[in-house]
């Protein structure tokens, strides 16, 4: 059995609620699929005029009214699916919306899967998959800065700088492959300047394009930071500071902190997961025991570490050093140097020398209970993610975005370096990787698995 995408949209008419759970004034319910105008005949007594909004009674099999609101249909292919779509909006109680999803289902309708519409919008042409991402990103943006990119995607501007690479590449494979299906020609092709010209030209659009898909990736995802450190070392009162509310307990009493505490903010727009942990240190109490336990997993999947010890007692750092990954870069800050007078800002680890900011090992003197010194961290954190404000150029990007373009980056080089061996058939070959990793991005090629697990993550209704 064929569950592909493309082969689970088989000709049938889909229904959602397409308005958040609870109540609210208005309340919308989608319809997309051949039956449309069938269902607005039985419902509304009538199709309405293409995009004018009907104001109907909404009736059941009785003729009974459901409701009153107002109905839109947008026919094939100028709609959100490109299928025939209409849409009820009623009064938004929950009971009103489940008696016309009852009510369309028991016409031939069926309940939508989660981005349903979003992945029949995709396979009928209206959307690529980029923009059909950046519609789910648009919804759970966190940020101004983050919609804003959202939108630039989801208007395309992200698919045409694919697009134009992916167009300049063909372009290079055709000369390429016309230069191996010639070997008898006295002129070697594959020898031209303009080739290799070519091919170094479209490494240096790749690699423009990488910097601001990045920042979209981080302005959708963000980094997330632990903060670590043995008991009263004052983590909480950091994270509280940071995140400026009363997120976690602060007492003077170590151990206070026992699981891990959780908090979302932003960084300039770039979203940022703080970690409150249990100190770490050797304990017989079994809860206490289970706190470090849990500190030390939520350490394994941080994007970085923030180290605190007191700066009046700052010995056994490379104790607490032994709890971090080897690979884990991490900040160390000295924090209450509002009881030692250290100046905030940067410390020099060795006389003369001052860390760079993104160097792990960087040490940073705070105060969380005076603020001095937390602009010098909350700059640290974003040149550690190599964050910048975004501007009119970001887009909205995915982790799989990335690793789709390094992947066609890396055959780039690779065809770079082929090409000036000579070697044709291994150019003609890396062009190709090169061509189908930046195809995954838009759709043109992209597995059906992946397509499943890209819509499924969507809301329902979208």
């Amino acid at each position: 059995m064929d569950n592909s995408p493309r082969a689970r949209n088989g000709g049938d008419t889909i229904a959602a609620i397409a308005t958040p759970p609870g109540r609210g004034g208005i309340g919308i319910v989608r319809v997309s699929g051949p039956l449309v105008a069938q269902l607005a005949h039985a419902i509304l007594g009538v199709l309405p005029q293409p995009r004018l909004a009907l104001v109907r009674k909404f009736r059941d099999t009785r003729g009974q009214a459901i409701d009153h609101g107002v109905a839109i249909f947008f026919p094939r292919p100028a709609s959100f699916t490109g299928e025939d779509v209409l849409e009820l909006h009623g009064h938004g109680g929950p009971v009103v919306m489940d008696l016309l999803m009852a009510r369309l289902i028991e016409l031939g309708a069926r309940a939508a899967r989660p981005g349903e519409f979003s992945e029949r919008a995709f396979v009928n042409g209206k959307l690529d998959l980029a923009q059909a991402e950046a519609v789910a990103d648009l919804i759970e943006s966190g940020s101004a800065s983050a919609a804003r990119a959202a939108m630039r995607s989801l208007q395309g501007e992200f698919s045409e700088r694919i697009g134009k690479i992916a167009e300049s590449l063909v372009a290079l494979r055709v000369q390429v492959e016309a230069a191996i299906d010639f070997p008898e020609e006295e002129i070697d092709f594959l020898a031209e300047p303009a080739l290799h010209e070519h091919c170094s030209s479209l490494q240096a659009s790749l690699k423009e394009l990488l910097e601001p898909a990045r920042q979209g990736c981080l302005l959708r995802e963000g980094m997330t930071v632990v903060l670590a450190g043995r008991p009263n070392a004052g983590k909480s009162s950091l994270l509280n500071a940071l995140a400026q509310s009363d997120r976690a307990i602060v007492s003077p009493h170590p151990g206070t902190t026992r699981d891990v505490v959780r908090e979302y903010m932003h960084l300039d727009g770039m979203p940022l997961h703080l970690l409150d942990t249990a100190g770490l240190r050797d304990s017989e109490d079994d809860v206490e025991s289970e706190g470090i336990r849990r500190a030390r997993a939520a350490i394994e999947q941080a994007d970085r570490v923030l180290l605190i010890v007191d700066d009046a007692g700052a010995e056994g750092v490379e104790l607490l050093q032994a709890y971090l990954p080897s690979h884990l870069p991490y900040t160390l800050l000295r924090n209450k140097i509002d009881l030692t007078g250290r100046a905030p800002g940067y410390v020099d680890t060795v006389p003369g020398e001052t860390r760079q900011p993104t160097s792990s090992g960087a040490q940073i003197a705070v105060s969380a209970k005076t603020g001095a010194g937390l602009d010098v961290l909350r700059g640290h954190l974003k040149a550690c993610m190599g964050f910048e404000v975004a501007g009119e150029s970001t887009f909205s990007a995915r982790r799989r975005h990335l690793d789709a373009l390094a992947r066609a980056a890396q055959a780039l080089e690779s065809a770079g370096a082929q090409l000036r061996q000579r070697n044709g058939e291994l150019v003609a070959e890396e062009l190709r990787l090169a061509q189908r990793a930046l195809d995954e991005i838009t759709g043109v090629f992209t597995s059906d698995e992946l397509l499943g697990r890209i819509f499924a993550s969507f809301c329902i209704g979208k």
